[in-house]
């Protein structure tokens, strides 16, 4: 088997060992040690079964390592995002391309779950593995009744 090469989410790390998820295609490699990732950072590299069973992998390069933060932010979501939750019943999303790089999520909620539904967003390990593949620097959420506003945003 040769070397995969791609960006990577560590969704777990110790000090032995860590577990990447290729944010490409969401294959699960387990490594054999930890080269100093910790859980919740992107990396962006090249991975190499180890053999003789090729059942766990070493990172041979690395080209970039990075966190991304998601957070909540005390502005509203825009008159478009608005708009666009106007036109949803609860439990639907859209997905919006921005002008220039990332995309914006519109999601309609029930008005008294807004908060919780934000939250659920920011802990998701998705949204981060999402803001990964798009290559983005930082990811905002932003609430309004009944409305969640998730930007992948560029720096």
């Amino acid at each position: 088997m040769t070397g995969i090469e791609g960006t990577f989410l560590v969704t777990n790390a110790d000090d032995a060992s860590a577990t990447l998820r290729n944010v490409a295609d969401s294959q699960v490699l387990t490594l054999s040690d930890n080269p100093g990732v910790e859980t919740g950072e992107v990396v962006e590299g090249t991975v190499e079964p180890e053999p003789p069973m090729e059942v766990t992998y070493t990172v041979t390069e690395v080209a970039e390592r990075r966190t991304i933060p998601v957070e909540t932010v005390d502005l509203a979501p825009t008159a478009q995002t608005t708009e666009i939750a106007a036109e949803q019943a609860p439990g639907e999303l859209t997905t919006v391309e921005r002008a220039g790089e990332g995309e914006i999520h519109v999601l309609t909620v029930p008005e008294d779950e807004t908060s919780e539904a934000a939250a659920d967003v920011v802990e998701d390990e998705a949204t981060l593995s999402r803001a990964a593949r798009l290559g983005v620097d930082r990811v905002e959420v932003r609430t309004a009744e009944g409305v969640v506003s998730v930007r992948y945003l560029p720096d």
